[in-house]
């Protein structure tokens, strides 16, 4: 067991956590959501979408979001992309790195961005090189890595095949997503034994939704087999559309509470990521999903 003595979280809420949201949050939140993120230590957030709005409308600000930010030095922001158009448009916001995404399931593929794997792959493929090309680092995001809302269980080497894919085209580093949150810790070590079966260890990160309550163990699990990059959500947010009664990602506050307490530096300060996490469950109208804001929380106001 090599427990890394430092771990990198890049924060999704922005983009991952808010896409999904029924109501619509205007720009200056998000903005606002993003300096409260970066003012917390955090050093990698991912910030929006490039997507048609007739299927994502919540980042039809994209451009606008982008533009707003005020950018600190060290402060890695990235966007997902999912074709040449979405990256040409993105180019424009001056992205630090640009996310693809593909899934180990040929029928959530088929659902989620209506093409197999395979077409998955040759759509990324321009993308990638235009991407490489600018200087822009790129990363892979592995979706349905364990399970499948309509395939079930996902084997290993489907996701090996998926990175495989992935690195011939230049994706320079892949997240292995338990997008439905079924995984359970030596289902998701699998998992990330398949992705390292082609990408080295500094290259994998994990992104684990808490559907069954299992993100936690299993982010110890694959800290445990050294890994140290995770994506986390601020306050729990977001879900999947295409996997009925997913919750959201696990929440940053709660990673960050673990890392803190095993002895592993985050640089997070984790009462300003309480407060930015209240920022964003107050404007929309609810209580924060993190645990650990949950209690901190009621011993403040103790």
């Amino acid at each position: 067991m090599t427990l890394p003595s430092r771990v990198k979280l890049v924060d999704v809420g922005p983009r991952d956590g808010l896409q999904n949201e029924k109501q619509a949050v205007p720009a200056d939140i998000k903005i606002g959501l993003v300096h409260r993120l970066q003012d917390a230590g955090l050093r990698h957030i991912e910030v929006t979408s490039f997507v048609s709005p007739k299927w994502v409308p919540q980042m039809g600000d994209n451009a606008e979001v982008m533009a707003g930010i005020q950018r600190q030095v060290g402060v890695q922001y990235s966007v997902l992309t999912p074709n040449l158009k979405g990256y040409e448009s993105a180019l424009l916001s001056q992205p630090d790195e640009i996310v693809v995404f593909g899934a180990a399931s040929e029928a959530f593929s088929q659902r989620n961005i209506n093409c197999s794997i395979a077409e998955s792959i040759e759509r990324f493929a321009p993308v990638v090189a235009a991407a490489r090309g600018a200087g822009i680092h790129v990363r892979g995001a592995i979706s349905c890595t364990v399970g499948c809302p309509y395939e079930g269980e996902i084997a290993p080497e489907r996701v090996s095949l998926v990175a495989r894919l992935m690195k011939d085209i230049g994706v320079q580093h892949v997240g292995v997503a338990d997008t439905i949150g079924v995984g359970t810790p030596r289902k998701v070590q699998r998992a990330m034994e398949a992705a390292l079966s082609v990408y080295a260890l500094d290259e994998v990160s994990g992104h684990f939704h808490d559907t069954y309550g299992q993100a936690l163990a299993n982010t110890l699990a694959t800290l445990e087999m050294g890994v140290w990059q995770y994506d986390t959500s601020v306050a729990g947010l977001g879900g999947c559309p295409y996997a009925k009664g997913a919750t959201g990602n696990v929440a940053t506050e709660d990673v960050v509470y673990m890392l803190h307490g095993m002895g592993i530096a985050t640089g997070i300060d984790l009462d300003r990521l309480i407060d930015a996490g209240v920022y964003i469950s107050d404007f929309l109208g609810r209580k924060t999903q993190s645990r650990v804001a949950t209690a901190l929380l009621n011993k403040r106001a103790g």
